[in-house]
């Protein structure tokens, strides 16, 4: 080959410098401190130096610096330089506007190196705030730009295996108790997993019997078994010789001679008392700490080395004082004298404190030396910076003071090494030594989240991290009965991080900061604009952020309008892979602004709402896998504070205003929407003080937002995208859809601050116009587990949940309409799909933190509990309504005796409605016993009396009888007589009947006066009046009564005072001709003007339809047309009489006409001084109405159709007289599941039922004469029945009802003391404890029971 020419070289060397340039403009296009333009700065560190990038200046930020500010703008350009080395660059702010850019990476090109900037200043430092921005911010507003990429890391993922207390593959305990815990306690552990097998406790200071308790359970623990022995608290005063003696052959020492409150531990395996360790101290009083510790390892069966260890103690809690300044009388020359302090600061400091520390005004820390006691009188000196030695100057100084002693046990079980691997779902392998994560709590308890560092880990997959230390609680890890329960682990640390310089300790910078936190609070923050010309932050880290001031949080987008492509965007604002954590005010902020993507964020240990959508205007915005965390409350908002803040802060509201903290505030939630169009999707609210979604409702946007839609908007704004979301470890609720805030400030009218809470109701409408169709707000896929009140209440019309998990919460759904009926009419509610569980196998912790620990309701096992030990669990809860429940799946709701725990059930204290449209359908129970499938409630613990409106009307259709087992029937409260009949079904167990029927409402508001209390009387029960309270209207003054009613029946309706001057009568799910008769009881010489109208409530519009006129003759009311009614007054009785009957048809869910509200108004002139308007006396007999089954009740479901093997067995029982004209009879049978004995011969008739599987084994029956010449036949055969037999028993004619054959009864559980009459029915029982059915009815004419029994019958464990 011939040589190459210079022509060549030349043409090879300029195509070259081609390539060269092109990929170094390729490479500042994607890397942005790749762009030649740029030139190095290292500004040193000089915090006065005042830094501006203007005119297109463009710098490389190359080394760390600290200057006191950096503004970019009109073309300037900052970017960060990726370099091995790590930069920290301090700065009071940054300020990005007109043409200003700050770049750290690029989408394309993250940022691989590490960057800190950190943001420095007090709130009180004198320094001139920005009036936008304030002070220790990164701003950015119009034309300016903010590109942040640091690296792609997963940002968070899923336990994918349980992480066990003490980091064990299985097992792990941590067990601590303090008083009420006294006595010698016993674990029991298998050594082959390290398990605990038994715990019990043994209080050897009460009694004798406890000592030998213990020693008989210690015979039986079986050798080769691991126990662990400690005393808490007292138990030596009856500890007896035998368990001394038990305890030294086990191999301890000190346990015979164990004094008065002695601390003794002792950890031994049965059968080995060479391999004990044991540890004991004498009792040093009230004033001092006395602690006895022993531990042991052990090697479990897979090789998994672990620790026992024990600890009983006497501890000292202590506690430092605030910082004090020296007084102003002290002298110095005398050293520091403690009683200066005390004489200036009484209360605050300790008699006798254990410690002291001072440090000098301006935070350098002194040493502290006391030189002089006498009695409690300290003197000190201090020895450092500025010192003299006579004295202390310039200094501040703090206590430490202890309490009184307590008791305290701890026991643990943890692995030998101090490291843990964690198994995940996704890929982790972004994750690097030295980054912290966070484990969130999968208990009741947000404050079981717990932090760690990951460690190097080369043999782990990339599903597994390896971190420093061991879990203190449990973390789950699995699906667990059906509901994921998988702990959300996050990652904190970012290679890019903004933070804000934090002072030691708290100072005020606001509204009594420092009485609610003991830490700094005045963070860093970055806020965007209107006009920016670009915002993109991803793979950031963002501590110490947020202030607890209005706008300054650490993210906040103000008033920026649409941030995506309908604002022009290209690519869209978007804020990605962001952690943000130990925040001081939220996590990201979104206050009018629209369309921003938030993206794979973790909020963690934040004060006040996490994700935060402010003012009501803010539409379109994703959070897509969010995280929230450990949220707390916050001084800023009312919403935000707590019980304490909101009683404290008062800032706003008008003079005399006194706060109801859990009506006012308490609120704060992980994710805070304030306009439900908005999208949340695969999101996680982890635990927050409150709740963890809460959709409030803005009638009008308030703040800069003012004016920004029409009143009433964002109440019916369809919501946005709501799917695979998830909320646990919340005190109040996993999701809240109800209430708004006060957008008015205080006035002498409404004394309450702008913004506290108010009620609200959600009613969605396509395009938020109420008068276009409903738009169902879709709820996909949600999960709520181990919130400690609610799963979820969501109020409002057309909220439908779809393939939802609800478990372990003290209420897992609540759905409630408008209140006094649905604001939207013709709306419903419904949940289908969906699975419940009561109590499922996550058993928590065992720990001091646990408010709750007591047995479950299924296998009695300890666990954590939702609210309180007798707390009725319940799945879901009726109020309001119309409610449509279907194919739902209720798992694991069991009660025990002393908790009411239920699947189904009505809200607690309700003095609302409850809607006869409430329909069940397509219901399974799993691990449900029957008795446990609904509960009406009962006077006692959260029921109160049981007496509120709403308790007594209680309700709902089970449509196809997977309920009850009768399709087509109601269940109702037991004692509800407007709306039983005859043959209805009592079911004891759920202190309900099962009934049929037509059923309606009226709805009755009642006006001068608004304050008495209603009797209404159905004419076919008429011993067995309904007493309503009313729930009184604050806004309009009526008092409103809201029974149910069963259709075509006459009614009288009577009142504890005169009678009111108006009513208004509403026809509330009645359809077209249905109709009811009604007696208002009114004093001799009222007059009335009645007419009819109907009311629109949507357009507030009401138009008469008609009159009634005054007729003599009851028949006419019959006669009712749509402009023309009667009305009958019979002054005799004092009774108006009204056929109320609908004019209109309704829509299926409507409770009104399509034309609107039908209603009665009458208008009373009452004489002066009339009495009471109670007719009852002259009503009855004279409007007495024979009961008549209207509709039979359906046919109970056989056993081939039933789905579960417990099942109600239907029991009849009945006798009475009958006369056909002259000639008499006596009737009486017994009847079990449709098949009936008639009793022939004058006496008793006994059925014997088999308890466990309800089949009759026996029929027998006892003539008068052997119940009275040979009583002893029939107490041989009742001693023969076979424990657990259902009996049941009649009787006919005149019948024997004297003598000792009637000892039987009380052996079937009738109790003592009852008097036969000549007509006996009675359910009892043979066998150990008495059932709730069972039942002794006697009278002189008739004698009946209709009862539904559980079979099998299960005696309920004590709670």
């Amino acid at each position: 080959m011939g040589l190459l020419t210079s022509k060549h070289l030349a043409e090879n060397f300029i195509f070259l410098l081609f390539v060269v340039s092109s990929a170094s403009t390729e490479a500042a296009v994607i890397c942005p401190d790749k762009d030649p333009e740029l030139q190095n700065w290292n500004p040193g560190h000089n915090e006065e130096n005042r830094i501006e990038i203007r005119n297109g200046r463009k710098l490389l930020l190359s080394s760390s610096g600290t200057v006191h500010s950096i503004h970019i703008a009109d073309g300037g350009k900052l970017v960060i330089k990726d370099d091995v080395q790590p930069i920290i660059l301090r700065t009071r702010h940054i300020l990005i506007e007109n043409g200003g850019e700050l770049h750290i990476g690029s989408e394309m090109c993250p940022y691989q190196g590490n960057v800190v900037i950190s943001l420095y200043g007090r709130a009180d430092d004198g320094s001139q705030p920005n009036p936008y921005f304030g002070r220790k911010y990164i701003g950015v507003s119009k034309g300016g730009t903010l590109e942040i990429h640091g690296k792609k890391k997963l940002s968070w993922t899923f336990l994918n295996k349980t992480l066990h207390p003490g980091g064990m593959e299985e097992g792990g305990y941590y067990f601590e108790r303090s008083w009420g815990h006294r006595g010698v306690i016993v674990h029991v552990i298998d050594p082959k997993t390290g398990e605990v097998v038994h715990s019990d406790r043994f209080d050897t200071y009460r009694a004798k019997e406890e000592s030998i308790r213990l020693a008989q359970y210690l015979g039986r623990v079986a050798n080769g078994m691991i126990l662990s022995v400690a005393v808490n608290d007292e138990g030596s005063r009856n500890l007896d010789d035998l368990a001394r003696k038990a305890m030294t052959k086990l191999g301890s020492k000190h346990f015979l001679h164990l004094g008065f409150r002695h601390p003794w531990s002792f950890i031994t395996v049965k059968g080995n008392p060479s391999s004990s360790v044991e540890d004991h101290i004498e009792y040093q009083g009230h004033k001092g700490s006395a602690v006895a510790k022993v531990f042991k390892l052990f090697k479990a069966e897979n090789g998994e080395l672990f620790n026992v260890s024990s600890t009983s103690e006497w501890v000292q809690d202590v506690e430092w004082t605030e910082w004090f300044e020296k007084p102003d009388k002290a002298r110095s020359k005398d050293m520091e004298k403690l009683s200066d302090f005390k004489a200036a600061h009484p209360d605050k400091i300790c008699r006798q404190p254990i410690d002291i520390q001072a440090m000098t005004l301006d935070g350098a820390n002194l040493t502290t030396e006391v030189f002089y006691k006498s009695g409690h009188d300290y003197r000190f000196l201090c020895h450092g910076k500025d010192q003299t030695g006579e004295g202390c100057r310039n200094y501040r100084v703090r206590f430490l003071c202890g309490s009184s002693v307590k008791p305290k046990l701890t026991v643990t079980i943890d692995t030998n090494v101090n490291s843990t691997v964690l198994n995940l779902v996704d890929d982790v392998s972004s994750w690097e030594p030295g980054d912290r994560i966070v484990v969130a709590s999968t208990d009741y308890s947000m404050y079981q989240a717990e932090e760690f560092q990951v460690l190097p880990c080369p043999s782990c997959r990339p599903t597994q991290v390896k971190v420093e230390g061991k879990a203190a609680y449990l973390h789950v890890g699995q699906v667990i009965d059906g509901v994921d329960m998988r702990a959300e682990v996050g990652l904190l640390s970012r290679n890019v991080v903004v933070m804000g310089e934090m002072e030691g300790r708290c100072y005020e910078y606001g509204s009594k900061l420092c009485s609610f936190f003991d830490f700094d609070t005045f963070g860093g923050h970055i806020k965007i604009g209107l006009d920016f010309k670009a915002t993109h932050i991803e793979g950031l880290e963002l501590k110490y952020m947020g202030q607890q001031t209005m706008g300054h949080y650490p993210i906040h987008f103000h008033m920026a309008g649409d941030v995506d492509e309908k604002g022009g965007y290209n690519p869209p604002t978007y804020v990605k892979d962001v952690s943000i954590h130990h925040t001081f005010s939220r996590c990201v902020t979104i206050h009018g602004s629209n369309g921003l993507l938030v993206k794979d964020v973790v909020g963690y240990d934040a004060l006040g709402h996490c994700f935060f959508t402010e003012d009501g205007p803010e539409e379109r915005n994703t959070f897509d896998h969010c995280l929230g965390l450990l949220v707390k409350p916050s001084t800023l908002l009312p919403s935000d504070r707590d019980s304490r803040m909101c009683k404290l802060i008062t800032e706003g509201a008008y003079p005399g205003y006194i706060p109801k903290p859990r009506q006012d505030c308490s609120a704060v939630s992980t994710f805070w929407i304030a306009n439900p169009h908005n999208n949340l999707i695969n999101c996680a609210a982890a635990g927050s003080e409150e709740t963890g979604f809460w959709f409030v409702l803005h009638h009008v946007p308030t703040g800069p937002s003012a004016g920004m839609y029409s009143p009433g908007y964002s109440e019916h704004m369809p919501m946005g995208k709501f799917s695979n979301n998830r909320a646990h470890s919340n005190y109040r609720a996993g999701m809240i859809i109800d209430n708004g805030v006060k957008t008015t400030p205080a006035s002498a009218k409404d004394k309450r601050p702008i913004l506290t809470l108010i009620s609200g109701r959600y009613s969605p409408h396509k395009d938020a116009d109420p008068l276009k169709p409903r738009e169902p707000a879709i709820i996909e896929r949600f999960i709520a587990y181990k919130n400690q009140d609610h799963g979820a209440w969501l109020r409002g019309g057309d909220v439908w949940l779809d393939n939802c998990q609800f478990a372990d919460n003290g209420i897992g759904l609540t759905l409630a309409s408008g209140g006094t009926f649905p604001h939207d009419d013709g709306s419903k509610q419904e949940i289908k799909n969906s699975l419940f569980v009561g109590e499922s196998g996550n058993l928590g912790t065992e720990t001091m933190d646990n408010e709750i620990w007591g047995p479950g309701g299924l296998d009695h096992r300890g666990r954590t509990l939702p609210i309180g030990p007798n707390f009725p669990i319940r799945g879901i809860q009726f109020y309001d309504g119309p409610i449509n429940v279907q194919n739902c799946t209720f798992r694991k709701f069991a009660a025990l005796d002393g908790r009411h725990t239920s699947a189904l059930a009505f809200r607690l204290n309700n003095a609302w409605q409850s809607c006869p449209n409430n329909n069940v359908t397509d219901i399974h129970f799993e691990d449900v016993p029957i008795t446990s499938r609904v509960f009406f409630g009962e006077p006692g613990p959260w029921f109160n009396d049981l007496d509120m409106d709403g308790d007594k009307t209680s309700v709902f259709h089970d449509v196809d009888g997977s309920v009850s087992e009768y399709p087509g029937s109601y269940l109702i409260k037991e004692d509800n007589w407007l709306i039983k009949h005859p043959d209805c079904i009592d079911v004891p167990d759920w202190r309900g009947s099962i009934c049929s029927g037509h059923y309606a409402q009226i709805y009755i508001q009642a006006y001068k006066p608004a304050n008495l209390k209603m009797k209404i009387i159905k004419n076919d029960y008429h011993n067995h009046p309904l007493y309503l309270e009313g729930a009184l209207s604050k806004s309009t003054h009526y008092q409103q009564y809201q029974p149910v009613i069963t259709l075509r029946k006459g009614y009288t309706i009577h009142w504890d005072k005169t009678a009111p001057e108006e009513l208004a009568i509403w026809l509330i799910n009645f359809n077209k001709n249905d109709w009811i008769q009604v007696g208002f009881c009114y004093p001799r010489g009222t007059t009335f003007s009645i007419l009819s109208d109907i009311h629109n409530r949507l357009l507030k519009k009401t138009y008469k339809t008609g009159t009634f006129y005054r007729t003599s003759q009851m028949e006419k009311l019959e006669y009712r047309y749509p402009s023309k009614g009667y009305y009958y007054w019979d002054e005799d009785t004092g009774l108006l009489f009204l056929k109320l009957k609908a004019q209109n048809e309704k829509e299926r869910f409507a409770f009104c006409s399509v034309k609107g509200c039908e209603r009665i108004r009458i208008k009373a002139v009452i004489p002066k001084h009339a009495g009471v308007s109670d007719c009852e006396a002259m009503a009855y007999p004279k409007y007495i109405e024979t009961p008549i089954v209207e509709v039979p009740m359906p046919k109970k479901l056989s056993s081939t159709q039933l789905k579960t093997k417990d099942h109600l067995l239907e029991v009849k029982i009945e006798t009475y007289k009958k006369q056909y004209f002259h000639l008499k009879d006596d009737f009486a049978y017994i009847e079990v599941d449709g098949v009936r004995f008639f009793l022939t011969d004058e006496g008793i008739q006994l059925i014997v039922i088999d308890g466990h599987h309800g089949k009759v084994v026996d029929r027998v029956t006892f003539k008068n004469s052997i119940l009275q010449g040979i009583p002893a036949q029939i107490e041989n055969y009742v001693n023969n029945i076979k424990d657990h037999s259902i009996v049941l028993v009649t009787s006919k004619g005149r019948f024997i009802s004297r003598g000792p054959w009637t000892k039987v009864l009380e052996k079937l559980g009738a109790g003592e003391d009852f008097r036969l009459k000549e007509k006996m029915a009675f359910v009892g029982f043979k066998g150990s404890f008495r059932p709730v059915w069972v039942k002794l009815v006697t009278n002189e004419d008739s004698a009946k029971i209709y009862q539904a029994l559980p079979i099998p019958v299960v005696k309920k464990m004590k709670l």
